[in-house]
């Protein structure tokens, strides 16, 4: 990782290109001790997570549309016998907290956003998502502050293939040593990044109270790595 002053690496590019989950806010924006969607579906957790995981591409290239349809699959997967009401409680749950997730962005994410676009930074947005998680971004405060938003079920790739990021880039009229990207490094998106000579930030705070064993891991592929998104206008 570099010793340069982030700050003034930061001033020196025209776009910061940032993830969304884990970066800018998480599910646990929503409030604490909100149960799992595991949870509302009586199934158990580490089943779930392996089935988002082994759904993943599918989900987030936008080949599944429908959100009920991406919660019965995953949910039969495990136990064909949940019932259908169940099913439909689960859905309208998972694309509740996501939505919460979206419309309650953090604070010091609102105020890092708005630094950096009166430094005259532009801002791009990469997500892997599924239509369920992305469907309450028109509600979301951060949406306006974005010049490019690139979710993966829109338009059909994912992080850490180059494309999504060179179709971020387009938007943004940038080229690769003009970008940031800011990430905690899910699906390899800092490798990513890097490959094709954009600048890496990996972000921990969100993570570090998640799964903080992946960080050391992730850091490997960062040019710098920070714990709060503020340090991109104030930390070195």
């Amino acid at each position: 990782m570099k010793k340069t002053c982030l700050s003034s690496v930061v001033a020196a590019k025209q776009a910061v290109i940032f993830d969304l989950f884990h970066t800018l806010t998480s599910l646990e924006s929503t409030g604490p001790g909100r149960p799992q969607t595991s949870e509302i579906l009586g199934v158990p957790h580490d089943s779930w997570i392996e089935q988002l995981t082994a759904t993943a591409n599918d989900r987030y290239t936008g080949k599944e549309k429908d959100p009920l349809e991406i919660t019965r699959r995953l949910a039969h997967a495990i136990d064909p016998a949940i019932p259908e009401e169940t099913i439909q409680r689960a859905t309208e749950y998972r694309l509740d907290r996501f939505r919460g997730a979206l419309v309650n962005a953090p604070a010091v994410t609102m105020s890092t956003l708005k630094a950096l676009r009166e430094l005259g930074k532009k801002l791009g947005l990469v997500s892997n998502a599924d239509v369920a998680e992305m469907a309450g971004w028109g509600e979301s405060p951060l949406a306006p502050l974005f010049d490019s938003v690139i979710f993966s079920c829109r338009v059909g790739y994912v992080k850490p293939q180059k494309e999504i990021y060179q179709l971020s880039m387009r938007e943004l009229r940038a080229g690769p040593s003009d970008c940031l990207f800011v990430g905690d490094g899910g699906s390899d998106e800092l490798r990513g990044a890097r490959d094709i000579g954009i600048t890496a930030v990996m972000i921990t705070g969100h993570i570090a109270r998640a799964f903080p064993e992946r960080i050391a891991e992730r850091r490997e592929n960062a040019d710098f790595v920070i714990e709060s998104l503020d340090e991109l206008v104030t930390g070195c």
